[in-house]
Order: structure tokens, then sequence, then C-alpha cells
């Protein structure tokens, strides 16, 4: 598949990195051009102009900067606005992870929220960019333990983010055979939390994407 990969850090670059391994080929990344001390280039920018992909700044993605072409974003630790015209110039639209058993700690802090409320299961869900933030149909998740003491950088550098590179990674391998699996967000579990000590998050309206390209199917599977 002709992917476009929009993320930042070193989730950012693992995901580009797993993409290309499994023979799809990256069009376009967009991230941030620093890291998060301004000091050197972000992780996915350098792994970009490594391999020669062209490259946007974060901020700048939208329907007319999207190249042509593409079958699917995949928004890897991405804080661009993926707008609904963006993702409609695509033939499947966009997948994004969240470190949470979706429709749990939606928001931008769900480790630090998950640690905060003790949750001793937790896991990553990829799901489907919708209107609703972290509220489109789950295409996979799987749970973690979260062990005692753990903080939220070792349970997302240890499990979280490695499950979100696998998760990634089985979606991509069912599109490629033409299977689209779609499982709504039951919303009588849903909970919500804000930034923790962050600016709250941009939330435009995103819609969902209209009519599925040619051989393609859509698995929709029912609540549990």
């Amino acid at each position: 598949m002709r992917l476009y990969v929009a993320g930042q850090k070193a989730f950012g670059a693992a995901v580009y990195d797993m993409v290309r391994k499994r023979g799809h080929e990256i069009v376009g990344v967009s991230s941030p051009a620093m890291n998060g001390q301004g000091e050197v280039s972000d992780r996915l920018r350098t792994a970009a102009e490594r391999d020669d992909v062209r490259w946007l700044e974060a901020g700048r993605l939208n329907v007319d900067t999207m190249p042509e072409g593409v079958d699917l974003i995949v928004a890897a630790h991405s804080h661009d606005f993926i707008g609904r015209k963006t993702r409609n110039k695509t033939a499947l639209g966009a997948i994004g992870y969240h470190p949470s058993l979706l429709p749990r700690h939606k928001g931008r802090d769900a480790i630090r929220w998950t640690i905060h409320m003790g949750d001793p299961v937790t896991g990553g869900s990829v799901y489907w960019l919708s209107e609703n933030m972290d509220g489109g149909d789950i295409a996979a998740a799987r749970h973690v333990f979260v062990e005692p003491g753990e903080t939220p950088e070792e349970l997302w550098r240890h499990k979280l983010m490695p499950l979100g590179i696998e998760l990634i990674g089985l979606v991509l391998d069912d599109l490629s055979v033409g299977r689209i699996v779609r499982r709504p967000q039951n919303p009588a579990y849903a909970t919500w939390e804000p930034s923790w000590d962050r600016p709250p998050a941009f939330r435009p309206d995103l819609d969902m994407i209209g009519a599925l390209p040619m051989g393609y199917s859509v698995v929709r599977e029912d609540l549990q």
C-alpha cells in the first residue's frame, strides 16, 4: 500500500521503519522539525530524510499538501489536524494509535491517568479517525497488565509503545488483503480526562470517510 505517516519522536520513527520493512511504500511524512527540546531533528523527520522521503513540517498537513494516490494515513503520535477533506483524498482514510483500551481514557494523557487511577489493566487501540476525539471505530486492540509501582514512562516504553507498533502492523496486514475491521466504541464505558499539564488538545470536527474503494469490505464487529 501507499502510506502517509504523520507523527513524531521515537514512536513515529519506529512505525515508519516497521511500515517499510513490511514492504509498504511511504509517499510522505509529516512531523515537527525538531525534537521536544529544539536541540536536534525530530526522529521521524530524520528517518524520512535518510530515505529521501518527502517531509512536511507538522501543522501544514491538509488536503492541498497531501500527495495524490495515498491509500492510508497512519498517525503515529501525531498532533496534526487530519480533517475530512484530507482523509477523503486517500482511498481508505486514516488510522491512529491510542495508548488505552478505548473508549476508556480518551484524551492526550491516557497513560498518566491510567497510573493515577490505579488501573491494573490497560492496553492499546488502533482506531479509525472520526469526527470525535479518540472516538472512531476500533480496528485492533489488546490489553496489558500494569505492574505495581510502574511509572507512565515505563508503561509506555516497555509495553504500550511496542504494542502500538505491533497493532498497526496487524491492521496494515488486514488492509493489504482487503479486510477492514471496524468495531464501534461502546459509549457506556467511555471516560475522558483533561490534559495532565498541557493545554487542551485542538478538537475540530472530523467527518467519517464515505464510499470504500473497489475490492475492500468492512467487517463490523458487534459490541461485547
